[in-house]
């Protein structure tokens, strides 16, 4: 596979990013351009940064080295970035440029409605009200769930039967009287965020927002991961679109964990992946123990993350590494998810 174009600085300030998105029969043309970030004058900096702000496609940045510039760093997608380099939260520092481009390209090019629906909320909400955002990510996620890319894999996957019923899929415990302890409890299916966890999680959260006597919330969980993400087996079988989102939305998690942020910790272990990691990154303090991994694999699968992800993850490491994290769908490990700002401590 050929990479993508890649266009200079002049270029980019030239318009050559701006060629229509679709072509004539809808299908997403060129999804991804790449950008040497050489110097350029004043003039040519601030139009590239005004036309990257407008583009419509993917923009990687590759940083050759050297101190970048910022404006212009901040309003690409991504940036990739050598080793030794100072560039903040906008790029990710990789041993190999050329290679990360490769992956990013090939797994844009695999999905590239959903690369760039999940680009276009994270611009969209990053300044957002959570609420809001949230909105934004679910009427995004039930769109993609229409789409063409989930449908091929959900196509791939052999049919499945529903995950059994169980008795506590949630622990509530008060631990003393001013802390609840809510642990997820299904380690047979490895804390999958599936319909009975979620339901049993949500109502735990409306306890400690009802009881004024609950100053702290422990957020754990029992067996070998804290959360799979979302349970796959159950992945397709929403009755339509609109009451996924409200179910996404109103029922989920996400906006309990918002709203108790100041007052609730989350220890994490093990595999993280998807909802494990999305829904504990709104809470205020979050620990994970040495050898967990963090990993958000939704855009592979047609989709962006659902369960809060594009909302909380970014408020603690950028919409721009948020980004890799989600076109990649590579696990980072503790030392670099506490670098960026994921967690807290380990």
């Amino acid at each position: 596979m050929e990479g993508p174009p890649r266009l200079s600085l002049k270029e980019l300030a030239d318009g050559a990013a701006d060629a229509g998105l679709l072509d004539g029969d809808g299908t997403v043309d060129t999804p991804l351009m790449a950008v040497a970030l050489d110097d350029g004058d004043t003039a040519t900096l601030r139009s590239a940064v005004r036309r990257a702000r407008a583009s419509e496609r993917l923009l990687i940045g590759l940083l050759p080295g050297g101190d970048p510039a910022t404006e212009l760093v901040r309003a690409l997608d991504l940036t990739l970035a050598p080793p030794g380099t100072d560039a903040g939260r906008e790029a990710v520092t990789v041993d190999d440029p050329e290679a990360a481009l490769a992956g990013l390209h090939q797994a844009v090019t695999r999905n590239p409605l959903a690369s760039l629906v999940l680009r276009d909320v994270l611009r969209t909400t990053e300044t957002m009200p959570v609420p809001a955002a949230l909105d934004v990510e679910s009427y995004a996620y039930s769109t993609l769930l229409g789409g063409p890319e989930f449908a091929r894999w959900l196509g791939e996957r052999a049919p499945r039967p529903l995950p059994p019923m169980v008795k506590d899929p949630v622990l509530v415990a008060r631990d003393d009287p001013g802390t609840l302890r809510i642990t997820l409890n299904r380690p047979e299916r490895r804390n999958a965020y599936g319909r009975q966890l979620r339901d049993a999680l949500v109502d735990a959260l409306r306890i400690a927002l009802l009881d004024q006597g609950i100053d702290q919330v422990v957020l754990d969980a029992t067996g070998p991961a804290f959360c799979s993400g979302g349970d796959l087996d159950e992945f397709g079988t929403a009755p339509d679109l609109v009451t996924a989102h409200l179910v996404r939305t109103r029922g989920g998690a996400g906006r309990l964990l918002h709203r108790l942020a100041e007052r609730t910790q989350a220890h994490l272990h093990g595999p993280c992946v998807g909802a494990g990691i999305e829904l504990p990154a709104f809470a205020g303090t979050v620990t994970a123990r040495p050898g967990s991994t963090f990993r958000l694999p939704e855009v592979s699968m047609g989709l962006i993350p659902g369960a809060g992800g594009t909302v909380s993850i970014p408020r603690r490491i950028g919409r721009w590494r948020t980004l890799h994290l989600a076109l990649t769908g590579a696990p980072i490990d503790v030392p670099t998810a506490r670098s960026w700002g994921l967690i807290d401590h380990s």
